[in-house]
C-alpha cells in the first residue's frame, strides 16, 4: 500500500511538472490534484518531530491560504500544530521536547484567516488548553477577527482565561487584545455579555500602565452602543 501510494504520488507529481514546463494551464483535474499532493506534503510535515519542518508546513499553509485554499485538510492540519506541546505532548527524560509556543501561535494566526465556524470552535479549543500569554493573545486576536455569533461561548471562554492572568500576571498585550475583541464581537453580534463590561471595568481599574486603563475607559464607551 505504501509503494502504490508513493507511485501515484510520483506519477501525480510528474504530470503536474510536465504540463507546467511545456507551458499548459493546469485543468481542473490537474488542480485539484495539485492540491491533494499540496495537502499530503503539508499533512506530513506538520506531524514531524522537529519545530523547523513544522513551521515550513506552515509556511505552506499560508501560501494555500493565501490562494483560497481553505479545505479541511488544512484547517485539520492547524488544528494539529495548535496542539503542539499542550494536546500533543512528546516527553523525554521527563521533560515536554515538543514545546512550541511560536508554532502555536502562527497555527492562530492561520486558524483566524480560515475564518469558519470550525476555526473559531478550534481557536476556543486553544484558549482552554494553552498557558503561553504570547499565543493566548494572538488566539483572541484571531477569534475576534472571525467573530462568529456562538451564544456567548467565545465570551465566556476569553473572560475565564484573561480573568486568571488578571488575578495572577496581568499582561498589557493580552488586556489589549481581550479590549479589541470584545469591541469586535459585540460590534458583529450587536450585543456584549455584561460580565465582559465588567472585565473592561476591571482592566481599566486594574495594575496596568495608565495607557492600558484609558483604552479600557474607551471600549465601555464604545460598548455602551451595544
Amino acid at each position: 500500500m505504501l509503494i502504490l501510494k508513493r507511485l501515484i504520488l510520483f506519477t501525480a507529481v510528474f504530470f503536474i511538472a510536465s504540463a507546467m514546463v511545456i507551458g499548459q494551464e493546469l485543468t481542473v483535474e490537474q488542480s485539484y490534484l495539485q492540491q491533494t499532493i499540496e495537502q499530503m506534503i503539508i499533512r506530513e510535515l506538520s506531524r514531524s518531530e522537529g519545530r523547523d519542518v513544522k513551521m515550513m508546513a506552515l509556511q505552506r499553509i499560508g501560501d494555500a491560504i493565501e490562494r483560497g485554499n481553505r479545505s479541511d485538510e488544512i484547517r485539520e492540519s492547524l488544528e494539529y500544530l495548535s496542539m503542539e506541546g499542550t494536546g500533543n505532548v512528546t516527553m523525554e527524560g521527563g521533560r515536554v521536547t515538543n514545546n512550541f509556543p511560536d508554532v502555536r501561535r502562527a497555527a492562530a494566526t492561520y486558524l483566524g484567516q480560515i475564518g469558519t465556524k470550525e476555526a473559531q470552535d478550534a481557536l476556543v479549543r486553544m484558549l482552554l488548553r494553552d498557558n503561553n500569554p504570547f499565543v493566548i493573545t494572538e488566539v483572541i486576536n484571531s477569534i475576534a477577527s472571525i467573530a462568529i455569533d456562538d451564544g456567548g461561548h467565545s465570551v465566556n471562554v476569553i473572560l475565564r482565561v484573561v480573568s486568571r492572568f488578571d488575578s495572577l500576571n496581568p499582561d498589557e498585550s493580552l488586556a489589549i487584545s481581550t479590549l479589541e475583541a470584545f469591541e469586535k464581537l459585540a460590534a458583529s453580534n450587536g450585543f456584549i455579555h455584561p460580565d465582559a463590561i465588567r472585565m473592561v471595568v476591571r482592566i481599566s481599574e486594574g495594575r496596568y500602565s495608565a495607557a492600558i486603563r484609558e483604552r479600557a475607559r474607551q471600549t465601555l464607551d464604545e460598548l455602551r452602543t451595544f
